[in-house]
């Protein structure tokens, strides 16, 4: 059996493999929500301009996932760039709820400033910093994410020389594009490099059909036999005994 090269690179999937993003994504969803619908009436009270209905009763939360939904059915490209997709609709309910153009920018572009501060309120498992710097000493790191997580306004920022946003390359992951990015900017093979993340369709299928070994994590996966290259682990913080194991 041939031995598999050394690893020289490690890059990592960071929502629900770095943190849980379960309960970020709906405090998220809901807050910046509900803070655009306060804001919106107080704005509108102010101007001596109620609206019958608050933005919220008119338009549900159920409304503003529609309207993203069918924005990205109209554009396929568009589909992985939730930041885009969000201010889109925001834009387009605002309008349909009577403001102006330049209103509705301001306004959209306020909600999606509060949405950003409330997704980038995440809680990295405890381990995971000083996991991070013990493998920043002996391999080249990158994170790919398909979430509109800046990670550069993450403390974990330092352990990311590369950071790939694969909605901002329009070709969210399983697409290839955002893991060849990575691999170049880190100049590395895919034989050399491990991917570890969450999703068997979107992080261990395309590092797999790279050349990649790929770390599964998923604690509550049936056991069954996995393909050559492929590791299943239960947390991130076995990693290291894993590359340990696999002699690197």
């Amino acid at each position: 059996m041939p031995i598999a090269p050394r690893l020289e690179a490690l890059t990592f999937d960071l929502d629900d493999t770095l943190w849980d993003n379960r309960q970020v994504m709906v405090d998220t969803e809901t807050g910046h929500y509900a803070w655009l619908d306060d804001g919106l009436a107080q704005w509108l009270a102010e101007r001596g301009t109620p609206a019958a209905r608050r933005f919220a009763e008119r338009f549900p939360l159920a409304d503003y996932v529609a309207r993203r939904q069918a924005l990205a059915d109209a554009h396929p490209l568009r589909r992985g760039d939730f930041t885009w997709l969000r201010r889109e609709a925001l834009l387009a309910l605002l309008g349909d709820y009577g403001l102006d153009a330049a209103s509705a920018a301001q306004w959209a572009d306020a909600a999606m400033e509060r949405f950003m501060t409330l997704r980038h309120r995440v809680s990295p498992y405890p381990e995971v910093d000083e996991l991070l710097d013990r493998l920043g000493r002996r391999y080249r790191l990158a994170s790919i994410t398909n979430g509109n997580v800046d990670v550069r306004r993450l403390p974990l920022a330092s352990h990311f020389p590369v950071a790939i946003a694969a909605g901002e390359l329009l070709a969210p992951k399983p697409h290839p594009r955002p893991f060849l990015t990575a691999l170049a900017r880190l100049a590395v093979p895919p034989s050399r490099t491990l991917h570890v993340g969450d999703s068997w369709r979107e992080d261990v299928e395309p590092a797999r059909r790279l050349g990649m070994q790929a770390v599964w994590i998923a604690a509550d996966a049936p056991a069954c036999p996995l393909p050559p290259g492929v590791h299943r682990l239960a947390h991130v913080r076995e990693l290291p005994a894993l590359l340990t194991r696999l002699g690197d």
